[in-house]
């Protein structure tokens, strides 16, 4: 009997080795075509940014990388090995990236947006609803291409609330704030590297000191995570001739299924920009954020059915959908007030050297201590 089991157990398994090797072919094959259909389709540099934009996914999903839930980790663990990660990935992006904007000044724009009262509060509440939903922008399309529940679940809401502060955003901007300001016109490329280096390494160094000894060192995971994501990002700037962004891309989905309901957009300020109003008249596959999201999306699936079949998920509390629902709207809110995410205003804000990024930074972080302990009380999660 036992003979038979063990025989049956191996057959089985060996069936499933084949089915999980043709279905990565599959994946392989389908991943390409795609891509080469939009380059026909959209020309040579959409192609692009969709393999850049799976990448991205892929990196994040099939590397364990993310954004929101490291913070959670630092705060309440005190375990800042994916806050390390994220600092020198943001490092070796910011090294070539000033460099390149400094020699192609006007063919690449860096991610430098203003300070103000609407940033600082857009980041700050922004962190403390990623921390409800466990997810910023890159992680809830992470999570929704990766099969979550929560995930797919928050997406509709984040696009509907990026888009919602679309609307609203000059009563916004009347609150108040300065001039983008960009490192680079107070110390010039040379002294914006060696500051912005120079700030990660020591807030790096301090982060590492949270944690005992014996468990300081960054595991190699999230060392080829970073390198990973530095390489992408950079790539992204050449070949898009803008850094890395993902809320723009979900504001104009909401953008565009409010215009294609009968929604008169012309009257708001913000969609009647000449280059957003040309948007919503176009393809998404023609928007650079667009793809690089619909990438990202699409590359988490990938490495999710990449490393086998996908895990069953038990249901969810109705208090988990409501709350998970209103803090994706938040967010998506709170994002497009904060001109970015941990992508667009963290990641790429410092590594283009905005001083906005690190603002964002501090308010987010700020907002994250808020939210994580949100969490805890309305879902009454034991730490």
């Amino acid at each position: 009997m036992n003979l038979m089991s063990s025989t049956t157990t191996t057959a089985a398994d060996s069936n499933n080795d084949v089915g999980q090797r043709r279905l990565r072919i599959l994946l392989g094959i389908g991943t390409t075509l795609l891509v080469l259909v939009l380059a026909i389709y959209a020309g040579l540099r959409q192609g692009l940014l969709l393999a850049i934009g799976l990448g991205f996914g892929i990196t994040l999903e099939g590397l364990r990388f993310g954004f929101a839930g490291p913070w959670r980790q630092a705060i309440l663990q005190r375990n800042t090995h994916g806050l390390q990660a994220q600092l020198l990935a943001i490092g070796l992006t910011a090294l070539p990236s000033l460099f390149l904007l400094e020699i192609a000044a006007g063919e690449l724009i860096g991610a430098t947006a203003p300070v103000g009262v609407a940033m600082i509060f857009g980041a700050f509440v922004f962190g403390a609803a990623m921390q409800v939903v466990l997810g910023c922008g890159s992680g809830t399309l992470v999570n929704a291409g990766s099969g979550n529940l929560m995930g797919l679940w928050a997406l509709p809401f984040f696009i509907a609330g990026s888009f919602l502060g679309t609307l609203h955003l000059p009563e916004w901007h009347a609150l108040g704030q300065l001039p983008p300001i960009a490192l680079s016109d107070w110390l010039g490329t040379s002294g914006a590297i060696l500051l912005t280096l120079a700030i990660l390494t020591g807030l790096g160094w301090w982060f590492r000191q949270w944690m005992p000894v014996t468990e300081r060192t960054l595991p190699r995971r999230l060392w080829i995570a970073a390198l990973c994501l530095a390489g992408l990002a950079v790539l992204n700037l050449l070949v898009a001739g803008q850094p890395w962004g993902v809320v723009y891309g979900l504001g104009l989905w909401g953008a565009k299924l409010a215009h294609w309901s009968g929604m008169e957009l012309a009257g708001f300020a913000f969609w009647s920009g000449a280059g957003n109003a040309e948007r919503l008249t176009q393809s998404l596959m023609l928007d650079i954020t667009s793809v690089t999201d619909f990438g990202l999306l699409l590359g988490a699936g990938i490495a999710a059915r990449w490393k086998g079949p996908l895990a069953a998920q038990v249901s969810l509390p109705t208090r988990l959908w409501i709350v998970g629902a209103l803090a994706a709207l938040l967010m998506g809110y709170a994002s497009r007030l904060a001109y970015g995410c941990n992508v667009g205003a963290f990641f790429s804000g410092i590594s283009t050297g905005s001083l906005h990024g690190w603002v964002w930074f501090i308010a987010a972080f700020a907002g994250s201590l808020l939210g994580v302990r949100l969490r805890n009380h309305l879902l009454e999660e034991k730490r």
